[in-house]
């Protein structure tokens, strides 16, 4: 139905970083057509290659923007434990109420690693996105025993490259898992007469100050002002700052 040159076409946009859905929507090609050719066509990582995390090279990944959003998940609510097989458990624990969030997720895993399965397990008011790798922790070498907040947690100098690529990917992993955005109230006299006003705001919680300051490093690279209102709350507030994290990340949905 498709002839050669679209489907090269969609798995280019694929391979920017975009989600299935997005490059569906853009084509007029179902994502199931699109999957199918990423396997059969374009596959990002030829069977039996290295992983592109522990090549001696350090090769950039061709979806390296699903890596840095898959990466800010991770840091937020992702966990990575062994298998009695020897390979390894990336889980991204996703709420319910955000069915968009599960969808951007398994899309991110599937582009990064397309040669493993994706599954969902349900637990109560979450589901566990899950996929096994043997290659998990070299991708997130911040793996290791413990919180996350109880161990030092850095960016590798590969990693700080993807960042700088793509800044607004990592700012949207973290607030889609440990952020949210917000409207708050507020009331004022005017001639004598209470009056509500109401404004968005963006909060990223979490109790590692490494995490933190991953977070607001990158919100300062895209120009975003912050404040730390308590211990573990960052606040984006200003009027303009809001407006910028509202175009390229908004609501979680």
């Amino acid at each position: 139905m498709y002839d050669i040159r679209t489907r090269h076409r969609a798995l280019a946009l694929v391979n920017q970083g975009r989600s299935l859905n997005s490059v569906s929507k853009e084509t007029g090609i179902s994502r199931y057509a699109i999957r199918s050719w990423q396997a059969r066509i374009e596959p990002a990582y030829p069977t039996g290659a290295p992983c592109w995390g522990c090549a001696t090279d350090q090769q950039q990944p061709r979806a390296s923007a699903a890596y840095v959003y898959l990466f800010g998940l991770y840091l937020g609510d992702g966990c990575i434990s062994k298998q009695k097989s020897g390979t390894y458990a990336l889980r991204i624990a996703c709420a319910d109420a955000w069915p968009g969030l599960i969808v951007a997720c398994r899309e991110a895993i599937r582009a990064v690693r397309p040669e493993n399965r994706v599954c969902i397990v349900q637990k109560q008011g979450c589901v566990m996105v899950t996929s096994t790798s043997k290659h998990w922790p070299c991708l997130f070498p911040q793996h290791g025993s413990g919180k996350k907040h109880e161990r030092a947690i850095a960016l590798q100098p590969w990693q700080q490259e993807l960042v700088d690529a793509h800044p607004w990917e990592l700012l949207r992993g973290l607030i889609h898992s440990d952020g949210c955005r917000v409207t708050n109230w507020t009331s004022r006299l005017v001639n004598g007469v209470p009056k509500r006003y109401e404004y968005p705001r963006y909060f990223f919680t979490n109790k590692s100050a490494d995490i933190r300051q991953i977070y607001t490093d990158t919100l300062d690279t895209v120009g975003v002002e912050w404040k730390q209102p308590n211990a573990f709350n960052i606040s984006v507030a200003r009027k303009a700052s809001v407006a910028l994290m509202d175009t390229h990340i908004g609501p979680k949905h």
